[in-house]
């Protein structure tokens, strides 16, 4: 017996010490297991085993037991197990199998090599066969976006909100400019699902914590307007095609209810947009009097240094592009781009534009940049019309944070919009500043993430559309003959 062999060799305690060293041996194991899962126990556990794995790699089950020197039979302590949970190596297993959901990268280089934790990481890769649609509850309140001023979307859209009030009985919200339509207003067959529409006003009422889907009709402006209403956290976004382009649109309107019922039901692929975080800062260099740094040795500028000095005017979450350019002068843009606090390069031509996957076939494809899957973790910089031959668009990791400022001897100021609206002007002193939002918008597939967005490119931009060479029915000719 383990335990007796252990008061046996203790030695007996004093007259007035008896008590409370038997107190002690009963106390012992919960004392143990208490501080074992301290936090800070776990925290000199977590030392201590990256030390050793530091140190030298060691071998797993009976072969680590046994150069530890412990017995292979006795049963790990409480400390052991928190040390065995917490282990680095665990904790990847854990991570690759519950939040990635794919395979992970490693993290680990030869016997003492490997890449610093960080817990600040804002996106992981994500394997897109395992990127499925789940509901923990059923979906009540459903919002409903229709692209305003275009008559030929009034009819599908009573079909719509009369299906999910009074089929799926579900709460509709819609937009109050579209609501008082004078088309609808005289309409009285839709007055009665008209009553039960929720109505809500853009800038006014916030919406973001009661909706559970959001269905669009219309083009890709659509789209992008539901993902300006939710600067936090977007529910899923269903997107029909009934707009001019459609890129962003895979499902057909014909068969919406049978495609709505799929959506319910759950188990759908999505794809996951990312959105950049952006934050305009006014006179940011002015309030602190200080200089910029030197060019030519990358020296952080004062813009991110004292950048917080500054007042922060506006704070977006930006689906497609930020775009800065000339505006109205005829002068050229001369801006100056900072990755992580470091100068990399000044932009003279027209413009820059800071795209997401999702945005680079958008303008920046117009500008000459390359198309990205919207399942890649990028941030795509694209300059408009540079006046230099060798400036081509590049693409930097999702997480970096660029900044944009206008350079100290620009003849003008530039402008910045955010997907196409509020547009405004950026002077001397002021800065942009553009990271990877952890705010996705799950997009809804119709097929699946892969298909979809090929299937896009072909019918929508026509990439690699072209006609077939004709076959070859007749291989002989004339000078194969004379040969």
């Amino acid at each position: 017996m383990e335990g007796v062999e252990d008061l046996e060799t203790q030695p007996s305690p004093k007259h007035g010490e008896k008590n409370s060293s038997l107190a002690e041996v009963v106390r012992s194991p919960r004392r143990k297991e208490r501080q074992g899962k301290s936090p800070r126990r776990r925290r000199e556990v977590k030392r201590s085993q990256r030390r050793l794995d530091d140190q030298e790699p060691l071998p797993c089950g009976r072969e680590r037991r046994r150069l530890l020197g412990q017995p292979e039979h006795r049963e790990p302590s409480a400390s052991m197990a928190e040390t065995s949970d917490t282990s680095p190596k665990t904790w990847d297993r854990c991570r690759r199998s519950h939040f990635l959901h794919g395979p992970y990268p490693a993290t680990h280089f030869g016997p003492k090599a490997c890449i610093l934790p960080n817990p600040t990481s804002v996106m992981h890769i994500q394997d897109p066969a395992s990127q499925r649609l789940t509901w923990n509850k059923s979906p009540v309140n459903v919002l409903v976006v229709r692209k305003v001023r275009d008559q030929s979307l009034l009819e599908p859209f009573k079909e719509l909100c009369k299906f999910l009030i009074e089929e799926k009985k579900l709460v509709v919200y819609v937009e109050k400019k579209v609501v008082d339509d004078a088309t609808l207003s005289q309409d009285e067959t839709f007055s009665a699902i008209g009553n039960k529409l929720c109505t809500f006003r853009e800038g006014y009422d916030d919406i973001s914590n009661c909706i559970d889907l959001i269905i669009c009709l219309g083009g890709d402006g659509t789209l992008l307007y539901a993902s300006s209403l939710f600067q936090g956290s977007v529910p899923p976004v269903m997107a029909f095609h009934l707009g001019s382009l459609g890129f962003l649109m895979p499902f057909k309107f014909e068969t919406y209810k049978t495609e709505v019922a799929k959506v319910f039901e759950g188990n759908a692929a999505i794809t996951l947009r990312s959105r950049l975080k952006v934050k305009v800062v006014k006179d940011a260099l002015q309030r602190t009097g200080r200089s910029y740094g030197d060019e030519e040795n990358g020296t952080v500028a004062q813009a991110e240094t004292d950048g917080d000095a500054g007042k922060v005017t506006l704070q977006l979450q930006v689906l497609n592009e930020v775009v800065v350019d000339r505006g109205p002068s005829s002068y050229l843009s001369n801006v100056d781009l900072y990755l992580d606090g470091r100068l990399i390069t000044s932009v003279q031509g027209d413009g820059v534009i800071v795209s997401t996957p999702t945005g680079s076939t958008a303008y920046a494809a117009a500008a000459g940049a390359s198309m990205i899957h919207p399942n890649v973790p990028a941030i795509m910089i694209t300059p408009i019309c540079p006046h230099s031959l060798s400036f081509r668009p590049i693409v930097v990791p999702a997480g970096v944070e660029l900044m944009i400022t206008l350079s100290p001897d620009a003849r003008n100021t530039a402008w910045v919009s955010f997907d196409g609206r509020k547009r405004q002007e950026i002077q001397h002193g002021d800065s942009i500043k553009i990271t990877t939002s952890c705010y996705p918008v799950p997009s809804i597939c119709c097929h699946d993430l892969v298909y979809d967005w090929f299937e896009s490119l072909a019918e929508c931009l026509h990439w690699n559309v072209r006609k077939k060479q004709t076959q070859l029915t007749d291989i002989t000719d004339d000078s194969d003959t004379e040969t």
